[in-house]
């Protein structure tokens, strides 16, 4: 994983069976356009997270395609509905080919 590329995600740690939860995340990364130029007049290569999912459990939550025009450190908020214990998994595919997974678990109570 790259240094300047974090992911950061907040789950609730428990819920109750059938309650609906708000998940957010935020991936720290510099999302270049590929518009810009450098100072010697070179285009700036593209450099964006293309895509970001959630899984719970192996069922998909969500699932998004970003474009050049996504913001620099990406930020998602949203809801999912918890049937049972388990685990969120978040994944982030940035351009240069590297995928940053972070999960999360969560109980019911």
């Amino acid at each position: 994983m790259a240094d300047n590329v974090k992911p950061r995600v907040k789950v609730p740690k428990s819920a109750s069976a059938g309650e609906v939860i708000t998940i957010k995340t935020l991936i720290s990364h510099t999302m270049e356009s590929g518009q810009r130029k450098n100072k010697a007049g070179e285009i700036i290569p593209r450099s964006i997270i293309n895509r970001f999912t959630c899984d719970f459990n192996g069922q998909n939550v969500i699932d998004v395609t970003l474009e050049p025009a996504i913001s620099t450190n990406p930020y998602f908020e949203f809801q999912s509905q918890v049937p049972e214990a388990g685990e969120f998994t978040f994944t982030w595919y940035d351009d240069d080919g590297s995928v940053y997974t972070e999960t999360k678990a969560i109980s019911v109570g």
